[in-house]
């Protein structure tokens, strides 16, 4: 893919899921964080760049790094967050919510491919069902943490 889209959609806003993924990283945290949207409508707003290392530094002590980075890399590598940086308007933002930079056309490039990838998987798993709706594929390992982790059943991606 050589074009980068040109045209804003404005602010991606955070669906359900979004809240939810949000709300299990900031239970991990000694306060809530205002880069995550805190219900349905707010706008998902890409991290800036090293944003992961101050999120660890307000872990709680009950919680480990390993849940948090898998929390937190569930909520990056969603197809909505994905989207929110594809923006041509996109901007980082800090731990409080603030926009610090834009996005890089490389990083802007990778988002739209990404999105672009997640929705295509998202189209061909929906005729795939739709074709064969007596099979039901066995999910992998990873994909029954990932819907543990999303609060999803495994068998329904």
């Amino acid at each position: 893919m050589d074009k980068l889209w040109k045209v804003s959609r404005g602010p991606i806003a955070a669906t359900e899921l979004d809240v939810k993924k949000s709300e299990a990283i900031n239970a991990m945290l000694i306060h809530p964080i205002g880069v995550l949207p805190s219900k349905v409508g707010d706008p998902i707003r890409p991290f800036a760049l090293g944003l992961f290392q101050e999120i660890r530094s307000l872990l709680n002590s009950e919680c480990g790094v390993t849940a948090l980075r898998r929390a937190t890399g569930a909520y990056v590598r969603s197809k909505r967050y994905y989207f929110a940086s594809a923006q041509p308007d996109s901007m980082r933002h800090d731990i409080h919510g603030n926009p610090v930079e834009p996005l890089t056309t490389e990083d802007r490039s990778a988002a739209q491919q990404r999105f672009l990838s997640l929705k295509q998987d998202r189209t061909e798993d929906i005729s795939t069902q739709a074709a064969t709706p007596s099979a039901s594929p066995q999910a992998t390992r990873t994909e029954q943490i990932r819907a543990a982790l999303l609060g999803r059943r495994a068998d329904r991606r």
